[in-house]
């Protein structure tokens, strides 16, 4: 399965180009049966829009899905629900589209939690090392109907010198571990930050936060409406930042058993409106 896995995210353009109506999900994290509440979940009849074609969060291929990474590590079941997103990524290729995370990196998923569970379970490291051929390949951005860009972390300084939005599309494959700084890191893991100006080394200690002007800055040069990440805890499973400029969503309720957050899912109907779907 991780060789045609590998194949399909191969073929695949590294900055994805999407159309409404379509689901955005973030941060998973091992959490099996939140993920699969988020595919059990469906709108009540006041809830739905006559003017859009999508109107439940539901199982593909009756709804789109973008995910914007984080899959494993953390949560009890990384391999359950690594296994079974891969597996509906190969049932459907078009309308369920995976992006890599931070987590999907050696450099993390060795500490936190993949690696063991899978040395634990089946004996030996060759299945650690086949999944990070696949992550490796895996797209880092899309663009959904040249309105929404997505990824997993944020912004990067390079995306204020490209010509064209299609930088995120000319990023040379495979990525195993990307260096730092670099653009393929900053999407990985750059975060927003309401209190500053341009750009500033994370407290992470990896990649870069950037300011609301360096985002204004990317909206109107390629021609934007919002920017929609992952990456980070938010209370209520979504949380807006800059004037509704950027949402962060996440989409692991309870996370680790240490929060008390909300999962969210961003629904984006035909006319690229967006609402949300909050699971407690």
């Amino acid at each position: 399965m991780n060789k045609l896995a590998k194949e399909l995210f191969a073929a695949q353009p590294m900055m994805l180009e999407c159309s409404a109506p379509l689901n955005i999900c973030g941060d998973i994290h091992g959490q099996l049966s939140d993920l699969i509440r988020i595919f059990n979940m469906v709108h009540s009849s006041s809830e739905l829009s006559i003017n859009s074609t999508i109107f439940q969060v539901g199982w593909p291929p009756t709804v789109n899905y973008l995910f914007l990474g984080d899959y494993i590590d953390r949560g009890q079941w990384s391999v359950e629900t690594i296994l079974l997103l891969l597996l509906l990524k190969l049932k459907f290729p078009d309308n369920f589209l995976l992006l890599r995370g931070n987590h999907e990196t050696v450099i993390v998923n060795r500490i936190y939690g993949f690696y063991e569970d899978l040395v634990r379970r089946f004996g030996t490291p060759r299945l650690f090392n086949s999944f990070q051929d696949v992550f490796a390949v895996m797209p880092m951005s899309a663009i959904v109907s040249d309105r929404i860009l997505c990824m997993h972390g944020g912004l990067s300084p390079q995306l204020l010198s490209a010509a064209s939005i299609d930088i995120l599309n000319r990023i040379a494959r495979p990525v195993p571990d990307p260096p730092n700084p670099s653009l393929p890191l900053d999407l990985l893991w750059a975060d927003p930050d309401i209190n500053i100006k341009k750009f500033k080394f994370s407290i992470r200690g990896v990649s870069c936060t950037f300011g609301p002007d360096v985002l204004q800055t990317v909206l109107e040069k390629f021609g934007l409406d919002l920017v929609a990440r992952a990456h980070q805890v938010v209370q209520d499973g979504y949380e807006f930042f800059s004037n509704r400029k950027l949402v962060t969503i996440f989409s692991a309720p309870h996370y680790c058993g240490q929060f008390d957050n909300a999962a969210a899912v961003m629904i984006v109907n035909d006319d690229l409106q967006c609402s949300f779907k909050v699971k407690l």
